[in-house]
């Protein structure tokens, strides 16, 4: 089954989490439709004429008028960090500590997933920029954010050149995650295969072992789907990612089941595992000796 793979991986630190903004939406916070009618409002364009899908040049017309991000970032800062949250109660955020993973990738700007950690008093590393990358010790979890952080107005990935400037894949973030992709397997949380974003991603780690002589040896990837869908599944698994599909009518509740499962694996007793194993191969011998003796019995028929 694909969630004991994942779940051996994980337990030998080896799983990297990519976390998108369906984490932040679990603690009751708003999408990028409250960006979408703030900057419309603030120009005066017609509600009928944009959709959720227009932020990125909706963005980038905004800060060509105002000649820099900075007072837009520090609207959504505000927005997206109202002091009544308690990042503390999230159950997604503690069972995401829980899993203990090494690297966790996020395209979300806010502070709730480096809050959760101090929080719960773990370190971590958070990693912006290049220069970030240099001071990684190797052993704290790093928390990159790829898509920039609030505490850095040139980081933001956010208006549509920032967005096709990302889409070239050879920033120094990219280049990171190309590499760890190349010997890890990674796992999607948070994302909506809707977002053409996240599929152009998954498009990009495919090329990269296409256009190896080693794709066979490719780590198999994971990304949980709160909805299924033959057709997303289809092309998810011919770019080397399982979709692991828990349907429920609210993503966050889907979210929260997956995680408690996957955490009970991890930490399940290693006797538990040897046991299941051990059952597994013992049904996989009986089904050999079983399909042995009809082979001799069809040769003396």
């Amino acid at each position: 089954m694909s969630l004991d793979a994942l779940a051996a991986a994980i337990r030998n630190r080896r799983v990297i989490l990519f976390v998108g903004g369906g984490i932040t939406q679990n603690l009751g916070l708003p999408d990028l439709s409250v960006l979408v009618r703030y900057i419309r409002e603030r120009m005066g364009l017609d509600s009928g004429n944009y959709h959720l899908r227009d932020y990125p040049i909706l963005a980038e017309a905004y800060v060509l008028g105002e000649g820099k991000i900075g007072t837009l970032r520090s609207w959504m800062d505000v927005t997206w960090h109202p002091k009544t949250v308690d990042v503390t109660r999230s159950e997604v955020h503690n069972l995401i500590l829980d899993l203990d993973f090494p690297v966790i990738y996020t395209t979300n700007y806010d502070h709730w997933l480096e809050a959760a950690y101090t929080a719960r008093g773990k370190p971590f590393h958070k990693v912006t920029s290049v220069g970030d990358l240099t001071r990684s010790d190797g052993q704290t979890t790093e928390i990159i954010k790829f898509h920039g952080d609030f505490d850095d107005d040139d980081s933001i990935v956010l208006t549509e050149t920032s967005y096709f400037q990302r889409m070239s894949f050879e920033t120094p973030l990219d280049l990171r995650l190309r590499s760890d992709s190349l010997a890890r397997p990674l796992l999607f949380l948070g994302y909506s295969l809707h977002d053409v974003n996240t599929r152009y991603l998954l498009y990009k780690l495919q090329q990269l072992w296409d256009n190896s002589a080693w794709s066979e040896q490719r780590p198999t990837s994971y990304i949980l789907m709160t909805e299924g869908s033959l057709a997303r599944e289809t092309v998810l698994r011919h770019r080397g990612i399982e979709p692991l599909v828990v349907e429920a009518a609210d993503p966050g509740t889907a979210t929260v089941k997956f995680l408690r499962n996957l955490r009970d694996r991890v930490r399940r007793p290693a006797s538990s595992r040897e046991a299941g194993q051990s059952r597994s191969q013992g049904s996989t011998k009986k089904q050999t000796r079983s399909t042995a003796v009809k082979r001799k019995l069809g040769k003396h028929a």
